[in-house]
């Protein structure tokens, strides 16, 4: 429930004075102690899970006691993230020396991973003395209270998908507008959310109108217009580009099934596994100029976010190859493309060992953004 004078407890992110309560409940939660038992202790929990588990909680315990606020739960997140990226990526980025670190961004950027989007974000920002994201999640992904609690304790808020009806769903945007609104105008830190729900697969980078106009909801209806409401948010588009897709083959498995494509129960956990420890090669950020004044209305908003996409997204020898493979051609086009760290042999081999009816799918998955650059798509 929603507190009175807290309009969006349900959904934000966790602060200082609730970090203590929220983590000795975890150490209770059976679901994240079972998981930690069976990732850390597998032989042991499967032979004698009370000992495992005992241990867990002894650890849980442990590790929680000197956490006191969100930042000393960032602190304790921090070297695991800086880790991988050390051992799976070469991160840079370009823009963010034009965005001043004490003032608070909406960060709206094209949605390739499920976690990693943010995730090296936050890495870019923290490497340049910026404050880290408050993240949106979708609530698909958050079954499970433990997996919501460690989310919000690491500064995520809740976008609410599992909804029943129209009205539902309009209140819950509103409430979500109105979050993202307070956080930017009172300068509470920058703010992360995707251009659209779930990952563009086909490597399409496109923004759902839907997005902007959620964000337009946060406005007086008596008193102001979307073309009041938009500038305040201080928009900012992001291209993230990856060199490779750790989850390339599992995509291209669901496009290859088409509308019948059944996910499975664990199937995002593993997508957020595979992408947090699968090679990403070479990975860049552009930041771009805080949208004007002149864009007023939902479809410049979403002109401008995808012009930016399109124009700053960083091409990689792998979306080069994979559009000559699917061209047939040794044609180089007159872009800019930038080497990364895998052979041409090595990728081709990579598509290679994916069905061969996949084929054509994950190479699309990779040469869509150079096409998007040539005016093909």
């Amino acid at each position: 429930m929603k507190a009175d004078n807290d309009p969006y407890s349900d959904i934000r992110p966790y602060r200082d004075e609730e970090v203590s309560h929220v983590l000795d409940r975890l150490r209770s939660e059976a679901g994240l102690i079972n998981t930690l038992a069976e990732w850390k202790l597998g032989p042991l929990y499967r032979f004698v899970p009370w000992f495992a588990r005992a241990l867990v909680k002894m650890w849980l315990g442990y590790r929680f006691k000197p956490l006191m606020t969100v930042d000393d739960v960032q602190i304790q997140l921090r070297p695991l993230l800086a880790n991988m990226v050390i051992r799976t990526a070469r991160l840079s980025s370009d823009g963010l020396d034009g965005l001043d670190s004490a003032e608070s961004w909406l960060f709206v950027s094209n949605h390739r991973d499920i976690t990693l989007d943010p995730a090296l974000t936050n890495q870019i920002l923290y490497e340049a003395g910026h404050r880290t994201l408050t993240i949106a999640i979708g609530d698909n992904l958050l079954k499970e209270r433990w997996v919501a609690d460690l989310m919000r304790l690491n500064k995520s808020f809740i976008v609410k998908r599992a909804l029943s009806g129209p009205r539902e769903l309009l209140a819950a945007s509103r409430q979500l507008a109105g979050f993202i609104r307070a956080m930017v105008t009172n300068n509470q830190g920058p703010v992360w959310i995707a251009q659209r729900e779930g990952r563009a697969k086909d490597g399409i980078d496109t923004t759902e109108p839907a997005v902007i106009k959620m964000l337009s909801l946060a406005r007086d209806r008596q008193t102001e217009t979307i073309a009041d409401v938009l500038p305040t948010l201080k928009i900012v588009p992001v291209a993230i580009a990856y060199e490779l897709d750790p989850c390339d083959a599992a995509k291209a498995a669901e496009l290859a099934a088409g509308a019948g494509y059944v996910k499975s129960e664990q199937e995002d956990v593993l997508s957020i596994g595979q992408g947090i420890t699968g090679q990403k090669g070479c990975v860049h950020l552009s930041f771009g100029e805080p949208l004007s004044v002149e864009h007023l209305d939902v479809n410049a908003v979403v002109e401008a976010i995808d012009m930016h996409i399109r124009c700053r997204y960083r091409l990689f020898e792998t979306a080069l190859w994979a559009w000559q493979e699917l061209e047939q051609t040794d044609r180089v086009p007159e872009v800019t493309i930038y080497p990364g760290t895998i052979s041409r042999e090595a990728f081709v081999a990579r598509i290679n060992a994916m069905p061969a009816s996949h084929r054509p799918l994950a190479l699309a998955m990779y040469a869509n953004p150079l096409r998007r650059a040539l005016g093909e798509l």
